[in-house]
């Protein structure tokens, strides 16, 4: 218990420096740009602590839901003292300020990759995409996944083969076999003499092997056992990719890629998880795939390094920073992200008028865009509540 509070604490500790990583990128941008950034804060609600250095007040907040960076002049509405007007935000170039906008998802997306490279560099990577490579390859065809005993009369046909350990079966009898479920149930559908095309150094080999068919002993849905008859070719799968600490640089380089792609789905996909929630917090079963607020994320931290399972709880602090980055930056204000879509329309709106002869338009009215970012704070409190409130009453735990 007392482990599981400390990675409690731990995780939400972690997420607490993130943000203030967020905020420290805009600061930072915004004073290299000649900015003059008044406050900087961790936290919203009443001041606990601060002090001040130059121009610039930092402390901390009561309420540790956030945090914010005050930059002079954010919009051409804010008054601004006449002597500060050429430091002004909205007075610098539209780069510039797209660089600062930006600096704080970039910034989480830093987080997220050094968190990938430890990881790699220490523990190694998952194989999160479930690829059917190789971790080892038998001597024999085995009678059970558990065990080591050999079945009578069935060598193993992969060794047979030369398959080699990093081997990736890609296809069994010209099939497709993208993951590792598909490689197990293709060969286990086979017996005989079948096709097998691996891909081995970027190449691909197609070499021949004759599936036997073993028995095996599996576990149904009701808890009782049945055998069965199935193929098998006696290979082993690799869940987990080792790196040293130069090879983890392209390791983390990779598994970034992967983890941007599966949070960009998952953000097209969070809409249609919202009942789930719901249902959750009416009793029904909670969805392991449904979303979590960062009280459900800390909760799952706890369980991780309660049960030692210190890579999932680094991938679940990576996979936070990416999701948080990629959410900031959706074109929707009051995030980070409807900030930059407003100075880009500015910018392309000008650059329109310039060729057609006339002079720049004036800045964008925010005041007429405020029904708008009242709705999406009000869509976004009101998940962030039910998340919240899911993830107390009826929270995913880690097994």
């Amino acid at each position: 218990m007392v482990v599981n509070i400390l990675g409690i604490v731990l995780f939400a500790l972690l997420i607490g420096i993130s943000i203030a990583l967020h905020e420290f990128g805009h600061l930072l941008t915004a004073k290299a740009f000649g900015m003059k950034v008044t406050r900087y804060f961790i936290g919203f609600g009443p001041k606990i602590w601060s002090f001040r250095k130059g121009e610039t007040e930092y402390g901390l907040k009561a309420i540790p839901a956030g945090g914010f960076c005050e930059i002079t002049g954010m919009t051409a509405l804010e008054e601004v003292n006449p002597e500060d007007a050429p430091r002004a935000f909205y007075k610098q170039a539209t780069w510039k300020r797209v660089v600062v906008l930006s600096a704080g998802s970039i910034t989480h997306f830093i987080v997220g990759f050094v968190v990938l490279y430890v990881m790699a560099a220490t523990m190694g990577l998952p194989n999160l995409k479930g690829e059917p490579v190789i971790a080892s390859v038998s001597d024999c065809v085995q009678s059970g996944p558990a065990t080591d005993a050999c079945v009578p009369g069935a060598p193993a046909p992969a060794k047979a083969a030369g398959i080699k350990p990093d081997d990736q079966i890609i296809a069994v009898a010209g099939q497709a076999t993208p993951t590792w479920t598909d490689l197990l149930e293709k060969t286990q559908a086979r017996s005989g003499p079948t096709e097998f095309t691996v891909l081995r150094d970027g190449q691909q080999l197609k070499v021949t092997m004759d599936v036997p068919k073993v028995t095996r002993e599996y576990k149904k849905a009701d808890g009782s056992t049945e055998k069965r008859e199935v193929g098998a070719i006696g290979v082993g799968w690799r869940s987990n990719f080792e790196y040293n600490p130069l090879t983890a640089v392209g390791g983390a380089t990779a598994f970034t890629g992967t983890m941007f792609a599966n949070t960009w789905e998952g953000l097209l996909r969070f809409p249609e998880k919202i009942p789930a929630v719901i249902k959750a917090i009416g009793g029904g079963e909670r969805d392991l795939e449904s979303p979590v607020s960062v009280v459900g994320a800390s909760r799952l931290g706890g369980d991780a390094a309660e049960q030692g399972l210190w890579q999932f709880f680094l991938l679940m602090l990576a996979g936070l920073n990416f999701f948080v980055g990629v959410f900031n930056l959706l074109p929707l204000l009051p995030l980070d992200g409807g900030h930059i879509a407003v100075n880009l329309y500015e910018r392309v709106r000008d650059w329109l008028r310039k060729l057609r002869g006339k002079p720049a338009g004036g800045p964008v009215n925010y005041l007429r865009l405020l029904p708008l970012t009242y709705f999406v704070i009000f869509i976004g409190g009101g998940i962030t509540l039910l998340t919240v409130t899911a993830d107390i009453v009826n929270p995913i735990r880690l097994p």
